[in-house]
């Protein structure tokens, strides 16, 4: 099944959400609903660490004492686990294929392999 955890108040994720062709997709907006172990682990193996899939420009982790921060693969899964904000966003699976974050390069791929096929793609600047 096709998925996307996205921040519905992330106006980042509502313009990339607005490009993209989300018929057969389960949005599933993290605020509500955090992600499954079972779809942390598969986007791990797809990306190789959990650290890759943590957003490290989340407020709370800023807000984290020094000996609370995360420095191994096992802190950043139980962050990610436990508070929705250190997922970065957005995050899909599309197709068995992973795509974590809102980089240019990623959004392209994204939306390539959602609407699979080599339309013009205008993509605006993010940051």
């Amino acid at each position: 099944m096709n998925k996307i955890y996205h921040l519905s108040t992330c106006d980042t994720c509502r313009k990339i959400l607005a490009q993209l062709d989300l018929d057969g997709v389960e949005l599933i907006n993290i605020r509500e609903q955090n992600i499954s172990k079972e779809d942390l682990d598969l986007m791990k193996k797809s990306t190789k660490s959990y650290e890759a899939l943590f957003n490290k420009r989340a407020q709370k982790l800023r807000d984290l004492p020094e000996s609370k921060k995360p420095v191994k693969e096992s802190d950043f899964k139980k962050l990610i686990l436990k508070e929705y904000t250190f997922l970065k966003r957005p995050a899909a699976i599309i197709d068995g294929k992973v795509f974590v974050g809102n980089d240019k390069n990623t959004i392209e791929a994204l939306i390539s392999a959602l609407n699979h096929s080599d339309k013009s793609i205008n993509l605006f600047a993010i940051k």
